[in-house]
Parts: C-alpha cells; sequence; structure tokens
C-alpha cells in the first residue's frame, strides 16, 4: 500500500521516515519528495509497505503525531492525476491584447 505523509520537516532524512514506519511492519520504501530545481524538500512523501494490514495501522498510529517537530498527516495515497498534453490546459481562455477579438482595436473589419 502507498502511504501519503504530509507536514514533514525540511530537515527530515528518507532514512527517518523510514524508521518511523518500520515500528509498524515491513518498509519497501520510504521517499520525500524534492523540488527538481533546488533540491529542497517540498514538506511530503510516500511510504511503501506490502502488507495492507500494518500499513493501515501505521496510518492509524502515526496520522496526527509529532515526527520531527512537526505534526505529519498521514493517509492512504491517492492515484497520480492524469496529467494534459497539452501545456496551454488549465491556464484560462487568454485572449484580449491589441490583435483582435472584441475588445475593438487597430484590427477590425
Amino acid at each position: 500500500m502507498n502511504i501519503y505523509v504530509g507536514n514533514l520537516s525540511y530537515q527530515l532524512t528518507e532514512d527517518a521516515l523510514k524508521t518511523a514506519f518500520e515500528a509498524y511492519g515491513e518498509v519497501q520504501t520510504a521517499k520525500i519528495i524534492v523540488d527538481g530545481e533546488t533540491g529542497r524538500s517540498k514538506g511530503f512523501g510516500f511510504v511503501e509497505m506490502p502488507e495492507k494490514e500494518q500499513a493501515q495501522a501505521a496510518i492509524e498510529a502515526l496520522n496526527g503525531t509529532e515526527l520531527c517537530e512537526r505534526t505529519i498527516t498521514v493517509n492512504e495515497a491517492r492515484p497520480k492525476a492524469a496529467r494534459s498534453t497539452n501545456r496551454r490546459e488549465g491556464f484560462g481562455g487568454g485572449g484580449g491584447g491589441r490583435s483582435g477579438g472584441f475588445g475593438g482595436g487597430r484590427n477590425r473589419y
């Protein structure tokens, strides 16, 4: 089961994250997400545990507890949303400006 862990301290290491979850069972991976440009933690990560029962126990036990002086959020990770291949999608309608349209401008008929 893939587990989302949020509100992580920027100083927390992946080893420390893994250790916190190992108290509840086997941990396959513990990954803290970092900014690609700065290399700095984004304050959240994911823990993969193969046994669902152990993962549920970890979620129930760790959600709302302190880890490295921060109260963490722990829950089952949701599937990643599919990314659009159209990079402009979601940026609003655009338009306006001086090249015509309904706003008046130089290119009138």
